[in-house]
């Protein structure tokens, strides 16, 4: 089937389905294939940005590469003749929630930069936001975007640069098909996310410029063609432990931080048992992801040798907390444990790596049916409502009581693997689901 019969093909499956799923708002009907048909016009440019973004290795820790990622974006956001405002946040202005990243040299991390663009008039605002920093790749090639038939591959192209680029080229379509607005759309476009936020979303947040006046908020995360409104908080620790150095020999003149170390994750096997015997009741895809989660050792180290007592040990720890659950008493719980360690005698430390809090919105929002309308227009498929088995920027608007949803394009089982891809149908079909989603909730 090629491209053109792809794109109108997704017109008839919607007037196929109208009998079987909710039909789209009477504002959007007569826009869909106006959109869809510029979004097809337009599709070697939205491949074109993508590849220059999947190019620039924007990784997470530490922090590199922001300030060229963050000057491509303003530079094709005016283009496209959206306003945008730009706030370079210093690491004085910004807190840093890991402090290995502040052991890195200035040529690795990068000043971070918030982007906040516009199009139209008005207070009421529908917000799309993305993040452009992604996780560490495998291989420097993960950064030399190449594309396969409809498969874009590198890393971010699906987690979440694609989204990005669907959700600017959405604002456009609308744009260039000359679609009356009552109010506007706000792109928030933020670092620093695989690693918490703190001086991307956060930081917006703490200065009052994360969601003014807004009625619902899209995060363009891979979603895997289900719409994520609720995420699981997170509390991820590493932990060191310390004894005395000395030959193995001479063993009883050290003090093994190994042996302490084992102690402390004795403790907090026994609260694994009783934190992942607590289920959700949002659902999840799958009766065995209910679970709440606190896993040991993702990473752990320490020693020097085989033959010497070892002085430091480390292992982390990441508690993901379901929306049942209480963040700060998840939280002393797991202080708790680390204090009566030490009050037993073993010499710790702990540093947080990052925290974040649960969120959840009901799927029977306003914001919530216009996204479900969209999807099912573009699709032919209603979508499912689901948790997000991880942590979503959506927190930060929820907290404000904003209606926020997470849809993407990307599939969640690629993101972050050594064979990231996006397809790029999805990535057009999500441009015009954003579009349509923007048009019922601010129908003129």
């Amino acid at each position: 089937m090629s491209d053109s019969n792809l794109e109108l093909g997704g017109s008839r499956r919607m007037l196929l389905t109208f009998g079987a799923v909710s039909a789209p708002h009477l504002a959007v009907a007569g826009h869909l294939k106006p959109i869809l048909a510029w979004l097809h016009h337009h599709e070697k440019e939205m491949v074109a940005l993508l590849e220059e973004l999947v190019a620039i290795p924007t990784e997470n820790p530490p922090g590199k590469k922001y300030r060229a990622c963050a000057n491509l974006l303003e530079a094709r956001l005016r283009e496209r003749g959206l306003a945008c405002q730009r706030y370079d946040v210093s690491p004085a202005r910004g807190s840093l929630n890991d402090s290995r990243q502040q052991q890195n040299t200035a040529d690795e991390v990068d000043i971070p930069v918030n982007l906040l663009a516009s199009y139209g008039q008005g207070d009421r605002t529908v917000y799309f936001h993305g993040h452009y920093d992604v996780v560490p790749a495998q291989s420097t090639e993960q950064f030399q975007p190449h594309r396969k038939g409809h498969f874009l591959f590198g890393r971010g192209s699906c987690d979440m640069k694609g989204g990005i680029v669907a959700m600017l080229f959405g604002i456009c379509a609308l744009r260039e098909c000359g679609v009356p607005l009552n109010g506007k759309i706000g792109l928030t476009l933020v670092p620093d996310e695989e690693t918490g936020g703190a001086r991307g979303s956060a930081w917006l947040a703490h200065e009052g410029l994360l969601g003014q006046n807004a009625i619902g908020m899209l995060l363009a995360e891979p979603t895997s063609g289900t719409v994520w409104n609720a995420n699981r908080g997170a509390l991820s620790m590493r932990v060191n432990v310390f004894g005395k150095s000395a030959h193995v020999g001479l063993q009883h003149q050290g003090e093994s931080a190994f042996e302490h170390m084992l102690r402390v994750v004795e403790k907090f096997q026994e609260l694994k048992g009783d934190v992942e015997r607590r289920k959700t009741s949002h659902n999840v895809g799958s009766a065995h992801r209910s679970n709440s989660i606190l896993m040991l050792g993702g990473q752990s180290g320490g020693g020097s040798n085989f033959n010497v007592v070892p002085a430091h040990c480390w292992f982390t720890l990441d508690r993901r907390i379901n929306p049942e659950e209480n963040l700060e008493m998840e939280k002393s719980r797991l202080l708790g444990i680390l204090e009566k360690c030490r009050r037993d005698g073993i010499p710790l430390e702990w540093e947080i790596l990052q925290e974040g809090n649960s969120a959840s919105c009901s799927e029977n929002e306003d914001f919530g049916h216009a996204l479900a309308r969209s999807v099912t227009a573009v699709t032919g498929e209603a979508p499912r409502f689901e948790m997000c088995p991880g942590l979503l920027e959506t927190r930060f608007y929820a907290a404000q009581g904003i209606p926020a949803y997470a849809y993407g394009p990307g599939m969640l089982a690629v993101a972050h693997g050594p064979n990231e891809y996006v397809d790029l149908r999805k990535v057009r079909e999500c441009a015009a689901i954003y579009a349509l989603t923007a048009i019922e909730m601010l129908a003129a």
